[in-house]
């Protein structure tokens, strides 16, 4: 990955890095020159927000064309107006391990269910205006069979439901606006579009 301190991109000549905060996750404000598209040059100051990069995964079970979900209370959408636990999708942060031994980690924690293979589809940047994070998109199937408890690490502040939708009533909440997770609408979107599931 290309840091700062290591990028020989001509357009870009950093001046100062002041860090602001180090407490949750680590928060710069960096002022930079920027070479712009016409030749001229222009200073220009931006924060980051640097919480590390993450893996996102949808399970899926083409035999009976579900989904399974986690539902958790979300801080930053609840100041945002919306009170209710948020529909998501399975994911977390790498923390020094491989996306794919993030997401196998995380799925067995949250949902309870031990990936063997997932498949990675796509990586993103979510909020690439302020959050330097980037996600590691995965699908994997999973069988009933396959589930136990899951719930979260309590320790780590999660309380976790996990929550099993067929993939119709799953892609129906995204246009009614009960599912409003970034992450969890583009891999639902992958699966429809490239045929996962059923609808």
């Amino acid at each position: 990955m290309t840091t700062l301190s290591d990028n020989q991109d001509e357009r870009i000549r950093i001046r100062d890095v002041t860090l602001l905060s180090d407490d949750w996750y680590v928060l710069k404000r960096t002022t930079f020159d920027y070479r712009r598209r016409d030749g001229n040059w222009q200073t220009l100051s931006r924060e980051t927000y640097d919480r590390g990069n993450g893996a996102a995964l949808l399970l899926y079970d083409t035999t009976r064309g579900t989904v399974l979900l986690t539902r958790q209370f979300r801080f930053p959408a609840y100041v945002n107006g919306h009170a209710e636990p948020l529909l998501e999708v399975c994911a977390g942060l790498l923390e020094d391990r491989s996306p794919e031994e993030a997401i196998r980690a995380e799925a067995e924690e949250e949902l309870g269910v031990t990936v063997q293979a997932p498949r990675r589809v796509f990586d993103a940047f979510m909020s690439p205006g302020s959050v330097t994070e980037r996600l590691a998109f995965f699908v994997a199937e999973y069988r009933a069979a396959d589930r136990s408890e899951g719930g979260g690490v309590a320790e780590e502040g999660e309380d976790i439901e996990v929550v099993e939708l067929t993939f119709a009533d799953a892609l129906a909440m995204v246009g009614s606006g009960a599912i409003l997770d970034g992450k969890t609408i583009m891999l639902l979107q992958h699966a429809a579009l490239h045929g996962l599931l059923p609808r």
